[in-house]
């Protein structure tokens, strides 16, 4: 959560749309608008922004937190077509960032909204936005999912198959209204504190609890999972540098390994567990899923072959993973939380699920020679 600051709701309200705080500097700094910024990347992303000096404006509904201390808070719904009408009289802007757009139909009107206050619109994607990922590599020439920027599937619940396309959706709707003044970010899976999917969090809890730890073989398979604060510190940067265009985002291709990460998570925990590796198509055969059962184990090779190239040639720079894993119990065991989200509760196997699985491998494993 935030730390608690002198803000202050002002007395004035337009429509539905309420001030909270002024006092950013006059000082020439970049003036960003955060669409969202109230979890996980966004959150670090206003950090980042308020840390170099820049007059951060944020725009959300105010319910996970308070923002830190110089940033103006313009509480507002996106689903309101009011909220919208009246947000570009608190502008200008030189750019807005997208942190929260999943659904085209509302970045479209966002877009549309703010095509006259700023000047350039960057947009947090995904590599879910690659119709060939997790079977082939990606780069950013990659193909995409079709995508409809007027879509509005008409649910705001989680649906992992519909994801990237929505997306694509997302990004058409503003390359529509802001043609080439556009930068999509499209990261891999971002892990760090402040996570709510609960990806690493679950690896991390379920280490610390000892004993054996099922884990998919082999562990030297490669992955490229990419921490909060590095993708925050790259889109900044470029946003400072006025880029435009598609950058993927994730740690080198064959610098990690999964057996690495829980060897970091072990460390991190001072736990005692023993790790059993487990033939990945063993699992599958007994219906183990991929991804949310076992976190961020997937058996295509190609999961894990995102080019960042054009990113790391721009100035991206990933902090080893261990870092990462060590940041991130620390910021567990400080009682930091996540925002509630119902993506949390599909990762991980329940102990009775997991001690089954166990057994029946112990038994059917080949005997030594």
């Amino acid at each position: 959560m935030w730390a608690r600051s002198s803000f202050h709701v002002s007395p004035t309200v337009h429509g539905h749309v309420r001030v909270v705080s002024e006092g950013a500097d006059e000082n020439g700094a970049v003036r960003i608008l955060i669409l969202g910024g109230s979890w996980f990347v966004g959150r670090v992303m206003v950090t980042d922004a308020v840390r170099r000096d820049w007059e951060v404006t944020l725009f959300n509904r105010g319910r996970s937190g308070t923002p830190p201390q110089g940033v103006h808070h313009i509480r507002g719904d996106w689903e309101c077509p009011e909220d919208l009408a009246e947000l570009p009289a608190h502008g200008p802007w030189d750019v807005v960032l997208d942190v929260a757009g999943a659904v085209p139909a509302l970045v479209r009107n966002a877009a549309r909204a703010l095509a006259d206050s700023v000047d350039r619109y960057v947009f947090m994607s995904t590599i879910s936005a690659y119709h060939d990922w997790p079977y082939r590599p990606v780069d950013e020439s990659s193909p995409l999912w079709d995508g409809d920027p007027d879509l509005d599937p008409g649910t705001r619940r989680w649906d992992p198959d519909a994801y990237g396309p929505l997306k694509v959706g997302c990004e058409l709707a503003i390359r529509r209204e802001f043609a080439d003044s556009t930068l999509f970010i499209r990261p891999h899976v971002i892990l760090g504190p402040g996570e709510y999917v609960g990806r690493l969090p679950w690896w991390l809890h379920r280490i610390s609890r000892g004993g054996q730890v099922l884990a998919p073989a082999p562990p030297d398979r490669t992955i490229q999972p990419v921490d909060v604060r590095d993708v925050a510190r790259f889109t900044l940067d470029l946003i400072k540098r006025q880029a435009t265009g598609v950058y993927n985002i994730a740690a080198p291709i064959g610098r990690e390994t999964y057996g690495g990460m829980l060897q970091a998570c072990r460390q991190a925990t001072t736990s005692t567990a023993e790790f059993v590796w487990v033939e990945e198509s063993w699992l599958a055969e007994r219906g183990v899923l991929e991804w949310t059962e076992i976190p961020l184990w997937r058996t295509w090779p190609t999961a894990w072959a995102m080019n960042a190239e054009k990113a790391r040639a721009a100035g991206l720079v990933c902090r080893p993973l261990h870092e990462t894993v060590t940041d991130t119990w620390e910021w567990l065991q400080a009682g930091g939380a996540p925002v509630d989200h119902e993506r949390f509760a599909e990762h991980g196997l329940s102990p009775e699920r997991e001690a089954e699985l166990l057994k029946e491998w112990a038994v059917s494993r080949p005997a030594p020679r």
